[in-house]
């Protein structure tokens, strides 16, 4: 199987995005593409159709490759649980919780295993891969048992590309950086650079071009223009403060909780494309205000993240602002926040068995942590009793431990199409909570809930904005950018051609 990596100077110089781009120039060529990392981190997850855990960025590169989503194109996912110790999700299932230390000390054969393994049964059912590394190749600290950057590409055997990132600054000394501090072996498998995240006339870099290829005998493929608001679901919170960043202020504020252990904020991205629409990330309570609304998100320790609102002082100021009327969603552990116990019977999510703590109390209902992970993807109405409209239909996946047992009946927000009801809904939608990850990304609820917050303030409704149906669009619309700045003819050959000299 023929195919090319893509390896950056450092965490978040963009590669994810490149990757996806050329999967579906690929893809547009009819050529049978894959998408592959060996191991990712992260806590933005994508479920499988057969119900499996893989990372998000790889999930969204499947879908622009045209091919559906299989756990051997991320066989390892590792979910940070605490500072120092994070879940392995091992071919889609959760395997066990390790530290940073018992994870290179006891997991590095183990790991390359299913690297190989994966890659062999790809390279069965597709003629291309397009991998993506992780971090930086060159964390001296880390190297020798690395599972992301030089060890796949030789494992694979195919050439890499080196990206740097304009944006950030330094962008010569991290290219020319990083080529030193490889070994002499690795740096012969570099085969061109990409400088990403560009922003101006190109013709006043190309000096700049010049100086890289002559300074480091490898060809420049390419200069990509930085690419504003580009709808491709972020991996990490570097992504994250980049998106947000430069929210624009709008007439409806919604203040989003950034929990230490947030997962899923991919969940939050529709808000971007709402005009009158402001998001802010609060982490502490001088950032609070008086918002329109609080979306509490989903995180990968639900108990820990809880006691942490208390520390902060937000759990107070939360409650007072729900109490005000502030309409307010939690989604997954949001949703466990907002309820009355929470209690870990499994010591699944803090390590301790039977481990209780009072939540919010918003939601009339107590959650217990089990040990099994349930995660699917879901469809289903708005439940009769919401009032909302009946031929309203939502869909998105589950990714959770615990299980939410309302003491209420008739309170239910969904009925999914399985039969069983999800979610708690009540005060007219003012208080909601659901386990349904992606639900803002349905276009039609995300504008009812809207109008129902902009209804309050005495605002006149909108309609939907629609953002769904765009994103396959915008797979064509970033790949046809970024290959109009590549030296594409270059790079097929260095794919079709390349050997290991």
């Amino acid at each position: 199987m023929k195919g090319v990596m893509i390896q950056g100077t450092s965490s978040d110089v963009g590669k994810s995005l490149i990757v996806t781009a050329l999967c579906r120039m690929f893809a547009n060529e009819g050529r049978k593409v894959v998408p592959f990392k060996s191991q990712n981190m992260s806590n933005n997850s994508y479920v499988t159709k057969d119900g499996k855990e893989i990372g998000r960025a790889q999930g969204i590169q499947a879908e622009a490759a045209k091919i559906e989503a299989a756990v051997w194109i991320n066989p390892i996912l590792l979910k940070p649980r605490s500072h120092q110790d994070s879940e392995i999700v091992y071919l889609g299932k959760p395997l066990k919780t390790l530290s940073g230390r018992g994870y290179r000390d006891t997991f590095y054969e183990k790991g390359l295993d299913v690297i190989k393994k994966s890659l062999d049964q790809l390279s069965t059912e597709y003629e291309l891969v397009v991998i993506e590394g992780a971090g930086s190749p060159v964390e001296i600290n880390l190297k020798d048992r690395e599972l992301v950057n030089m060890k796949v590409a030789e494992l694979a055997d195919v050439p890499v590309i080196l990206v740097g990132d304009i944006d950030r600054g330094g962008v010569f000394a991290s290219i020319v950086g990083t080529l030193e501090l490889l070994e002499p072996e690795e740096r012969k498998r570099v085969a061109g650079l990409i400088i990403n995240k560009f922003r101006g006339d190109i013709s006043l870099f190309e000096d700049g071009i010049h100086w890289l290829e002559k300074k480091t005998g490898l060809p420049v493929l390419g200069v990509l223009p930085y690419i504003e608001n580009h709808m491709i679901d972020g991996e990490d919170s570097l992504s994250l403060s980049e998106q947000f960043a430069a929210t624009k202020k709008g007439s409806l504020d919604i203040a989003v909780i950034q929990l230490p252990f947030i997962s899923n904020y991919s969940d939050l991205e529709p808000f971007l494309y709402e005009k009158d629409v402001s998001v802010r990330w609060v982490k502490q309570a001088s950032e609070f205000g008086t918002p329109d609304a609080i979306i509490i998100p989903g995180t990968k320790s639900t108990i820990n993240d809880l006691e942490s609102l208390r520390e902060s002082g937000l759990d107070l100021l939360i409650q007072d602002q729900i109490d005000k009327g502030c309409y307010v969603v939690g989604v997954c552990g949001g949703y466990q926040i907002l309820g009355e116990e929470i209690i870990d019977e499994a010591g699944s999510d803090t390590g301790l068995v039977n481990k209780r703590v009072e939540g919010l109390g918003f939601v009339p209902g107590t959650t217990i942590f089990y040990e099994e992970k349930k995660t699917v993807r879901a469809a289903g109405v708005y439940h009769e009793n919401t009032g909302l409209p009946a031929d309203g239909r939502l869909e998105g996946f589950e990714i959770h431990l615990g299980k939410t047992v309302l003491r209420e009946n008739g309170c239910s927000f969904l009925l999914l199409e399985n039969g069983r009801e999800e979610g708690y809904f009540s005060r007219n939608g003012q208080i909601i909570g659901t386990y349904l990850h992606h639900l803002f990304h349905n276009d039609e609820w995300r504008n009812t809930w809207l109008n129902l917050i902009r209804k309050s303030k005495g605002l006149q409704s909108k309609e939907t904005t629609f953002i769904r149906e765009s994103q396959d669009k915008r797979y064509d619309e970033i790949a046809d950018t970024m290959k109009e700045h590549l030296n594409y003819e270059m790079l097929n050959d260095i794919i079709n051609n390349w050997c290991m000299e």
